[in-house]
């Protein structure tokens, strides 16, 4: 991008601006604990406790990250959720059930949109979001201020909502739906029953635990920021998918972009309901928070 900018007085005062506040945050940042080695994580035994995940069997990630400062947030834990459901309540039973049966690879109740859209979510979320709030500001003609302060607000949030939910996940390191079915003999609920066999749709399971469901934070903070952003929900636009390349979906709203790629976990068969309405909350939480203290327009006060 520089180079298409011309040599002069204003682009090396430009660039100076850039390297100063590069490097002020990078100091700021020097000792926030996202380079402290992660601790080890040792699997818990009861029925309810998050487990390596098959086919692959991979190691838990950013077993640490919770305790990474913030950015804007007064800690990780200040918006955290209450406990996910009693593995003996009706309600876990039919969350069960729900992504036993619309999850499972190759399933025969999700109809081919759902198994898609799936599909179509199952990548690095926040990218998805970015590419989004790209085609709305350009759609909306910004100038270069106005969408800086999109995109910080908009990632800002993103990376307090990750030092959030993995601050949740691993306070309550509850199980992932292929192990719940795989293992529903030892959940002492008479309304579920084990499938040893079952794998989700996409295949393999993110190394976390479920609860509460990335997606649903991040997208749910997204969504709000851009409602909030451009004092609207209605806008026609396409998202492309990370790990499907060429597929794009088209929506009317970013509200409608933010309720498929939530429930698009259940129909990937990595999350249950609850994990994406906790989620939701959390990420709406962390968004309302930074919209209200940091960034804010010109001539607006802080509380």
């Amino acid at each position: 991008m520089l180079t298409q900018i011309p040599e002069g007085a204003h682009k090396d005062q430009g660039i100076s601006v850039g390297q100063l506040a590069a490097d002020t945050i990078l100091d700021a940042r020097s000792a926030d604990g996202s380079a402290t080695p992660p601790p080890v994580f040792v699997f818990g035994t009861a029925p309810d406790d998050f487990q390596s995940t098959p086919p692959n069997l991979p190691k838990p990630q950013f077993t640490g990250w919770g305790k990474v400062t913030p950015f804007a947030l007064e800690s990780a834990s200040q918006f955290r959720p209450g406990p996910p459901p009693d593995l003996q309540s009706d309600t876990y039973a039919d969350d069960l059930n729900e992504v036993k049966s619309l999850g499972i690879v190759n399933s025969t109740t999700a109809t081919a949109d759902q198994a898609l859209t799936g599909s179509f979510w199952n990548g690095a979320i926040q990218n998805y979001w970015n590419e989004i709030a790209q085609t709305a500001v350009l759609a909306a003609g910004l100038t270069v201020p106005e969408s800086a302060r999109l995109f910080a607000l908009l990632n800002l949030s993103f990376a307090d909502d990750v030092i959030a939910f993995y601050d949740a996940k691993y306070t309550y390191n509850f199980w992932r739906p292929v192990t719940a079915i795989r293992a529903a003999d030892t959940d002492n609920n008479p309304e579920t029953v084990a499938d040893p066999n079952w794998l989700p749709e996409v295949g393999k399971t993110t190394p976390d635990p479920s609860y509460p469901g990335a997606h649903a934070v991040i997208s749910a903070s997204a969504g709000l920021l851009l409602r909030s952003f451009f004092e609207q929900d209605q806008f026609n636009f396409k998202v492309t998918s990370e790990v499907l390349p060429g597929v794009e979906r088209s929506f009317s709203s970013f509200s409608a972009a933010e309720q498929e790629a939530t429930l698009s976990r259940i129909f990937a068969g990595v999350h249950f309901r609850p994990d994406l309405t906790t989620g939701k909350d959390l990420g709406e939480d962390v968004a309302h928070f930074i919209l209200e203290h940091f960034l804010q327009p010109t001539g607006r006060r802080r509380d």
